[in-house]
C-alpha cells in the first residue's frame, strides 16, 4: 500500500453496502460523486444485481440524493451477460429465469427469446414459478448451456431481509441436474474487462493500472479486482468486517472505513495511506483517531453491522 497514488484515477463503484444501505446513503456517497463530476473524474457502478435496469438505477440513486447520473455511468452483471453471448456466440438464443434486467440486456443485444432449443438458459434475480424452474430443468437436460448473470445467493430487500440471490437459484438447477453453471458477474475478470473498456473509452490518458474498485465484499469485489490486476479499496460499510481479511490470501490495496476517507483524500489530497485502517505510521490517521486505534490489532467500531459474505 506504500506509495499509493490517486492522482491520476479512475474509480469503479460497487453499490450496495459502499454507496448505500437499505436505501439510506452511506456518509460522504453523495460528495464523492459530486467531487467525481466537478473534476472529470471517470467513474462507474459496477452492480451484480442483474434485476434493475441502467434507467432503474439513474432514478433509484436520484431518489437518495445523488442527482446528474445517466444511464452510461452504471454496469450490471446483465449487461455483462448480454456482452458475454455477444462475444463467444453472436447467434445464440436464450431461455430466461429472471427479470427486469436481465430481459432488456438481452433484447437489446438482439438475444432472442427460445423456451424450445435455446442455446443457453441463462438465470438472473427473480421470483420463478415451479412452472419456469421445470422448463430450466428439461432445457439442461436436453444439452442447453448454463450460465447465470452473478454468483450472489442473496440479495438485500429491507434492515433484517433477504431474498434468494441468482446464485441460490443456479444451485437448485444444479443440483437437479449435475449440469454445472458459468457464473458472470464480479469476481469474474470479464466484468471487469468489460466495465474497464467502458470507463476508459474515451480517456486515452488512462489506462489499467489506474483503475480503482471500491467495494465492501471480499469475495465479490475485491477478488475480481485482485484477479484482473486493479487496485482494490475496501470499505467496511457492508458485508466484509476488518478481522475476516486474515481469511483471505488476497488482499486489498487499502482497507478504509467508507467512502467519505476516499472523497477526504481526494479533496486535501493527503496520502491515501493516512486515511486507512491498519496503516502503521504513528499520530497519523483520519479525524481523532488514535494511532493505537489505527494498528492492525485495533480495528475501530462500525455503525454498521457487517453482513454474511453473498457468496460462499
Amino acid at each position: 500500500m506504500t506509495g499509493t497514488s490517486t492522482a491520476k484515477s479512475a474509480y469503479l463503484l460497487d453499490m450496495d453496502g459502499v454507496i448505500y444501505r437499505e436505501n439510506n446513503l452511506i456518509p460522504g456517497a453523495r460528495e464523492l460523486i459530486e467531487q467525481f463530476q466537478e473534476r472529470d473524474i471517470p467513474f462507474l457502478f459496477l452492480t451484480n444485481n442483474s434485476m434493475p435496469t441502467q434507467e432503474d438505477l439513474v432514478v433509484k440513486l436520484a431518489h437518495l440524493g445523488i442527482s446528474g447520473l445517466n444511464p452510461q455511468h452504471f454496469y450490471t452483471s446483465a449487461l455483462n451477460t448480454a456482452d458475454f453471448l455477444r462475444t463467444v456466440q453472436p447467434s445464440a438464443t436464450a431461455f430466461v429465469v429472471g427479470e427486469g434486467g436481465i430481459i432488456s440486456a438481452l433484447r437489446d443485444a438482439s438475444i432472442p427469446h427460445d423456451n424450445m432449443h435455446p442455446t443457453y438458459v441463462i438465470v438472473g434475480e427473480g421470483t420463478p414459478t415451479v412452472e419456469k424452474l421445470n422448463r430450466a430443468h428439461e432445457l439442461l437436460e436436453q444439452g442447453a448451456r448454463f450460465v447465470v448473470t452473478n454468483p450472489d445467493n442473496w440479495c438485500p430487500v429491507g434492515p433484517d431481509k433477504t431474498r434468494p440471490g441468482a446464485g441460490a437459484l443456479a444451485a437448485y438447477l444444479e443440483a437437479s441436474t449435475g449440469v454445472r453453471a458459468y457464473f458472470l458477474g464480479k469476481p469474474n475478470p470479464f466484468m471487469y474487462a468489460c466495465a474497464c473498456q467502458r470507463i476508459l473509452a474515451n480517456r486515452p490518458d488512462l489506462h489499467r493500472a489506474d483503475v480503482f474498485m471500491v467495494g465492501d465484499t471480499m469475495e465479490t469485489d475485491i477478488r475480481g479486482a485482485v484477479e484482473y490486476g486493479l487496485r482494490a479499496l475496501l470499505v467496511l460499510t457492508g458485508s466484509t468486517r476488518y478481522e475476516d481479511l486474515a481469511n483471505y490470501v488476497y488482499q486489498p490495496t487499502a482497507v478504509i472505513p467508507d467512502v467519505l476517507a476516499l472523497h477526504e483524500h481526494l479533496r486535501t489530497g493527503k496520502p491515501l495511506e493516512d486515511f486507512a485502517i491498519g496503516a502503521e505510521q504513528t499520530g497519523k490517521g483520519r479525524g481523532n483517531r488514535s494511532s493505537e486505534d489505527r494498528h492492525q490489532k485495533n480495528a475501530p467500531a462500525l455503525s454498521y453491522r457487517p453482513r454474511p459474505a453473498m457468496t460462499k
